[in-house]
């Protein structure tokens, strides 16, 4: 299974928890993931999925530099 990807490299290449992954799989938002017992697999071809929910009205969307250095979240 060269041309897939497990779950956790995804979630490296990603820069998203291995859990975001399983669940964008499980709804159908990975094209081509298949599930192999307990695991997934991504094929190697699949870009990250875009969010498809809009923001809610009144907010901005959060990006990196709205967020300070020092924060301890």
């Amino acid at each position: 299974m060269k041309d897939y990807y497990e779950a956790e490299e995804v979630a490296k290449l990603w820069d998203i928890s291995m859990r975001q992954v399983q669940y964008l799989c499980k709804h159908g938002r990975i094209d081509g993931a298949i599930k192999f017992g307990g695991s997934w697999a991504i094929p190697k071809s699949t870009k990250k999925p875009t969010r498809t929910v809009p923001v809610k009205p009144g907010r901005k969307p959060k990006t990196e530099k709205d967020i300070p250095e020092n924060s301890e979240n």
